[in-house]
């Protein structure tokens, strides 16, 4: 049975629009893709003496269960060169984290769905917010659009810059 699920891509090292492309084809290759986001330039949160990131979001419908599709997005991840280095948040060539998997809610060591700082993080419900403004979060029970909204006053800077 297929679920949408919804997915953020991030990039600041190398070619970062081109990183999120191909990015983009691999995940095809799990199911269909519905909805892109445009792309979004963001400053770096918490370790920030790194270069600015370029984010995305999209919904791919599916028939992978979540573990299954977590062990293909970090293949993708490796393909494309990123290396999990000591330093959390540090630079990457590719970043794709699981939001959101239907209404799931999945609690393991490995996979938290949704995305533990999904309701944190403005460079993701900025264009989240542009693909699903209505889509529930199955914890907080609000709209990605009021999640968005709460965390719009953070600093961080964050600017459309293109689309796909």
């Amino acid at each position: 049975m297929k679920k949408t699920v919804y997915l953020s891509l991030g990039s600041n090292i190398g070619k970062r629009e081109s990183n999120l492309r191909t990015a983009l084809e691999h995940l095809r290759t799990l199911g269909r893709i519905t909805a892109v986001s445009a792309i979004y330039e963001t400053e770096p949160v918490g370790f920030t003496a790194q270069p600015w990131f370029l984010n995305c979001t999209l919904a791919l419908e599916t028939e992978l269960m979540p573990k299954q599709l977590l062990g293909r997005t970090q293949n993708i991840e490796r393909q494309m060169g990123r290396t999990r280095g000591t330093r959390a948040k540090g630079p990457r060539t590719i970043d794709i984290d699981i939001l959101l998997f239907g209404k799931a809610v999945v609690q393991t060591r490995d996979l938290v769905i949704p995305h533990l700082a999904l309701h944190e993080r403005r460079f993701v419900l900025e264009p989240l917010a542009e693909i699903a403004p209505e889509l529930r979060h199955p914890v907080f029970h609000a709209t990605i659009r009021e999640l968005r909204d709460a965390v719009a006053k953070d600093r961080q800077a964050i600017r459309r810059v293109g689309n796909f």
